[in-house]
């Protein structure tokens, strides 16, 4: 569904369109030209780019959550990704939020992760509930175990699905992790 608090543009397009239409009127009536019709799409404009700051939509939501999961494993902070996760976690390997924050924990203590870059995340937004496949270079410091035994960085495929809570914030009610290295895997291969 087309919406325009997700992006500025179409309003955009819209004010310079306007503009043409003033620029028409006062070439045609130059006797009606006032100062404040060349004003009238420099709002719209303003209007278009401050109403995409002011309103956060549910995709934007996800896609901050996303940006502050991934700066708290670089930071290897359990409690900002703790903060992220609903109470009611489970997934095929967890079955609980405990549970996975233990795992995590234990991954983040050997792994060493200097560096999380998002190549894609493809949203499926239907609330109370969106689900994202979202793949990911991780970077690990070079004295870290995995970069020692395996390689410095990891290209990792997850699907994570998100639940809309009554304060209209998401939290994380499930991941999966789909791929390593485009190799199927499942969480119990991650150790």
């Amino acid at each position: 569904m087309f919406d325009l608090f997700e992006q500025p543009w179409t309003l955009v397009g819209a004010a310079v369109l306007v503009l043409f239409g003033m620029l028409t009127f006062r070439s045609v009536l130059p006797e009606k030209r006032r100062w404040w019709q060349l004003a009238v799409p420099a709002f719209i404009v303003a209007a278009a780019f401050g109403t995409d700051l002011l309103v956060q939509t549910d995709r934007e939501k996800i896609y901050a959550l996303l940006k502050k999961g991934m700066k708290a494993i670089e930071q290897e902070d359990p409690n900002a990704l703790a903060a992220i996760i609903s109470a009611d976690y489970n997934d095929s390997y967890h079955n609980s939020k405990q549970e996975l924050m233990a795992h995590t924990w234990r991954q983040m203590e050997r792994s060493g992760v200097q560096k999380i870059k998002k190549n894609s995340a493809l949203v499926q937004l239907s609330p109370p509930q969106a689900t994202v496949n979202l793949i990911v270079l991780v970077r690990f410091e070079q004295d870290s175990y995995i970069a020692q035994n395996y390689k410095p960085w990891l290209l990792i495929k997850i699907r994570i699905n998100f639940q809309k809570q009554p304060d209209k914030s998401w939290l994380i009610n499930r991941a999966e992790v789909l791929e390593v290295d485009k190799q199927p895997v499942q969480w119990r291969q991650v150790k």
